[in-house]
């Protein structure tokens, strides 16, 4: 079953992050490549045997919802028990709450496995970690005691809950209230919608994280704050009690990710729902990115983790498949081998330099993870801290553009059997599309970097990757000819495109910001070209087909990706006004 290639991703960890590396810290020292890979093979394992199974069954019966109560196939609650006993739940959590404390580039690298078998069922047990993580960073012990421990027993299941009919993205329109209690609880009244997981029977409570206004706040973002709503409220020896004043008025049917439930949530039709302060009233949406953040990296993972197994099943169907012959072949010989036409080497890869520059970019942000948590150097964990801020709109967008362009040329190689439901191709093309949109549009990705993180500390985040750049740049210069010239192009990109960034905020205009999903792609381009770079570095002399193969791909998006940002740069420069000075009656 090609899911992820194995090979790929302990090159990915050992050759090239060095994650055994970790293990001279405290926090992981119980730690080794021996148990890293225990836990890899176990998520493999889960991911073959339970979820991918019903990856297609869970896209054709979607759930449904009768007024009542949402029905589903019974299989993901089976799976979502089987990974929950595992310990995988909270491979990445500590030990304080149960969990395995294993770095996070690894942990990361277990979701991969469980993405690329059934998005929609890991997209359960993703937003599961992510809520109980921001309720262990900003929550009280009891909270910790009563929400977060079930939920990694896999007993409750988390959301968050931002979004509003009347708001879309715009969260500083978000009208939902809250009135104290004299008990220090709060009612909740409002109307929340596009809330993946947001009803379901797949355990016994569903823990929504909610933004909304105590009453007299003020306006805008800086009045929101952050409430813990769950579905049923919890008797006095914390078993589940009576069901809170949260209603399901319906479910939305998406192109994708059909086996998550998608609902729309009435807060209050009654007395109110019961909601808990999480942290300090009116910083809630600051507390909130800290699930945002790392839902929006894992948005970048589930595309990645698409973006591979698609690649991985249209290889093997271009390496098996006989159709036609190379142009000049007598037409009497055997026909060739799909893959042996040269116009399907270029889509695959095509897909080969999206999908795993995606999955490389993704487990690298896991890797910077573990070294701020492990980081004593003040200045270096701020370093860190921007560098992470600076990549996430790049983790999550990157991956979720051209990992959606991988599965459209998989679905190419194919042919015409590829847009049939015969293949599972067509099924991750359509999941993978929600992942441009999921968690914030690519559009609003582009606005956060453009006009917030490259500016943060007068550019000191574009400082630290900078450094990191060099770096490899400086490797280059010692290895051959080919690495030398692909450094250079990496450099003189990359110094353009600082100088681009510099014209940018060099006027007020208040337009400026109007092709900041161009410079999005260009600066993600770079990135994942200096990847490339480093990919290539990291394969030494080694002579074999997987390091032969990342060697090509860094050609490949050398010669054929990293020129597509000399015009877009072009552009961004001109300071171009097309799409401003067009009026909306002329479209």
């Amino acid at each position: 079953m090609n899911l992820l290639s194995p090979g790929d991703v302990a090159f990915l960890l050992y050759d090239w992050l060095d994650v055994e590396e970790l293990c001279r810290h405290d926090r992981y020292g119980e730690h080794s490549r021996e148990t890293f890979d225990a836990a890899l093979d176990l998520a493999a394992t889960i991911a073959r045997d339970h979820f991918a199974p019903h990856n297609r069954l869970a896209d054709a019966h979607e759930p449904t919802y009768d007024g009542k109560q949402v029905q589903m196939i019974p299989e993901p609650r089976a799976a979502l028990a089987v990974l929950a006993r595992s310990g995988l739940l909270a491979a990445g959590m500590d030990h304080a709450v149960g969990g395995a404390q294993l770095p996070q580039v690894v942990a990361t690298a277990c979701s991969a496995w469980l993405q690329a078998a059934n998005v929609a069922t890991w997209a359960y047990a993703g937003l599961t970690v992510a809520n109980a993580n921001l309720i262990q960073r900003f929550g009280t012990a009891e909270q910790v005691e009563q929400w977060v421990l079930p939920m990694l027993e896999g007993r409750f299941h988390g959301t968050m809950c931002l979004s509003e009919p009347q708001a879309g993205s715009s969260l500083a329109d978000i009208a939902t209230r809250a009135e104290p209690q004299p008990d220090g609880t709060y009612r909740l009244r409002g109307h929340k919608m596009w809330i993946s997981g947001g009803d379901h029977e797949l355990g016994e409570n569903i823990v929504h994280l909610v933004l909304a206004r105590i009453d007299g706040a003020q306006a805008g973002v800086r009045g929101l704050s952050l409430f813990l709503v769950p579905k049923f409220l919890l008797d006095d020896d914390g078993s589940v009690g009576e069901r809170n004043d949260v209603a399901t008025a319906g479910l939305n049917h998406k192109m994708g990710f059909r086996g998550t439930t998608n609902a729309i949530l009435n807060f209050g039709e009654g007395a109110g729902a019961v909601g808990h302060l999480v942290g300090e009233p009116n910083a809630g949406l600051a507390q909130m990115f800290h699930m945002m953040n790392e839902a929006r990296i894992a948005v970048g993972g589930q595309a990645a983790a698409l973006g591979c197994t698609a690649y991985l099943k249209s290889l093997d169907y271009a390496r098996t498949r006989r159709q036609g012959r190379r142009a000049g072949t007598d037409p009497t010989a055997p026909q060739d081998r799909i893959a042996d036409h040269p116009d399907v080497r270029r889509m695959l890869l095509a897909q080969k330099v999206y999908a795993e520059g995606s999955l490389a970019l993704v487990l690298y942000c896991g890797r910077l993870l573990d070294e701020r948590v492990t980081a004593t150097d003040e200045d270096q964990a701020r370093d860190l801290d921007l560098l992470l801020d600076l990549l996430t709109p790049v983790a999550k967008s990157w991956p979720s553009q051209w990992c959606v362009t991988a599965n459209d040329l998989a679905i190419q190689v194919l042919g015409g059997y590829g847009y049939t439901r015969d293949y599972d191709l067509e099924q991750h093309y359509r999941d993978n599309r929600l992942n441009p949109i999921h968690e914030g549009t690519t559009g609003i990705q582009a606005l956060d970097l453009l006009g917030r993180k490259v500016r943060m500390e007068k550019g000191r985040a574009l400082d630290v990757l900078e450094r990191r750049i060099r770096a490899t740049l400086s490797k280059a210069e010692a290895a051959d000819e080919e690495a030398r010239a692909f450094a250079a192009t990496v450099g003189r990109t990359w110094y353009d495109l600082r100088e681009v960034t510099r014209q940018i905020h060099a006027t007020d205009d208040p337009d400026r910001l109007a092709n900041a999903t161009l410079y999005l792609e260009a600066f993600g381009h770079t990135v994942v070209g200096w990847i490339w770079l480093d990919l290539l570095l990291a394969c030494g002399g080694a002579d074999d087909p997987l390091r032969n193969g990342k060697r090509h791909a860094a050609r490949f998006f050398h010669r054929y990706e990293l020129p597509r940002v000399r015009a877009q740069l072009d552009l961004l420069g001109s300071r171009d006004r097309t799409t401003v000075d067009v009026a909306p009656e002329w479209l």
